[in-house]
């Protein structure tokens, strides 16, 4: 597998991370937790050294679930978790420095080490200065609770002010051939502060793989289910995207997921995208991407090609939609 450098971190990782919240959370029916600590430590096996999860996946459930299956590897393996949200008061956020503090303690106790490798804001809180934030998450760096700091889904403005508290190592935030608010502003403030990008729903949770389609049947607790872009009509509009995809999977002898993932690979060497599955077959088509080599004619060619597809259906609710950008 190869690596790449998180910006100008330090933390170098693999070249595609492994987004762990599916395992048990949000998409129904869920696997069963032993397969999914098998996949984990097969995902360490092919190279993988980036696992995210967060305290509301489960809730909780998905930091014990990497905690018990990379103990053993624990040295070989960065570890991702988030803090940020009221668990109890969803969606409601909450990143006083108290409760930072607590989700840290409560974190690595799940997680079951005694530092958390990179440390995000799950999602912006208007009741709390980011400076607050940044300052409270740097003092857990001092004291060796955390190695990194990062934030997901935050504004240009955001990551600048944060950045002047506490070197902001990382982003997150949704990017892909369907969602790319990040290009523009923000992209340009990671490379001037050198901060690395890790997308998230690279695959566009799923539907960018090509394997669903307007029939394809959502269980009513299936997080995507809420979402605008996933309802029926949706999905059937929105096919033309993975048509592209497919059309240029063909040309390349690669898949339709491995044509997004590369996409992504080459809009900057310090972007590390962080697909999740549950399944080792897609975990190998995924990890295959880093090999699928796209030109430069044939990246500019696929993004004007997709840009002129109108994407229909909104990312989120409504209340899930004002948290982002902030």
């Amino acid at each position: 597998m190869q690596t790449r450098a998180l910006g100008r971190s330090g933390l170098e990782v693999s070249a595609i991370g492994l987004g762990c919240m599916g395992m048990s959370h949000a998409y129904f029916p869920l696997p069963d937790r032993g397969q999914m600590i098998s996949l984990l430590r097969a995902a360490v096996e092919r190279g993988v050294t980036l696992f995210d999860t967060a305290e509301i996946y489960g809730p909780h459930t998905n930091e014990e679930l990497l905690g018990e299956a990379l103990a053993p590897v624990r040295d070989r393996v960065v570890i991702a978790t988030k803090f940020g949200f009221r668990v109890e008061a969803m969606p409601d956020v909450d990143s006083r420095p108290k409760h930072i503090r607590e989700v840290c303690e409560a974190s690595l106790k799940r997680l079951r080490t005694d530092v958390i490798d990179l440390f995000y804001q799950h999602r912006p809180d208007p009741d709390v200065p980011i400076e607050d934030v940044a300052g409270t998450v740097g003092d857990l760096i001092s004291e060796g609770k955390v190695r990194h700091f990062g934030l997901s889904e935050a504004s240009a403005e955001a990551i600048r002010r944060a950045h002047d508290v506490q070197p902001v190592a990382v982003l997150q935030s949704e990017y892909s051939l369907w969602t790319r608010d990040v290009e523009g502003a923000v992209l340009e403030t990671l490379e001037e502060l050198g901060i690395g990008l890790v997308p998230f729903s690279p695959l566009g949770r799923g539907y960018l793989t090509g394997k669903m389609d307007a029939s394809t049947p959502l269980q009513s607790n299936d997080f995507r289910a809420t979402l605008p872009r996933f309802t029926t009509a949706a999905r059937e509009a929105n096919r033309a995207l993975v048509a592209l995809l497919e059309a240029n999977a063909s040309r390349k002898g690669a898949t339709p997921a491995q044509i997004a993932l590369a996409w992504l690979l080459a809009q900057r060497p310090w972007i590390v995208p962080i697909p999740g599955t549950t399944r080792l077959a897609r975990l190998e088509e995924n990890l295959a991407a880093a090999d699928v080599a796209l030109s430069a004619a044939e990246v500019a060619e696929l993004s004007a090609a997709a840009s002129k597809i109108p994407v229909v259906g909104g990312r989120y609710s409504e209340a899930f939609q004002q948290m982002v950008g902030r």
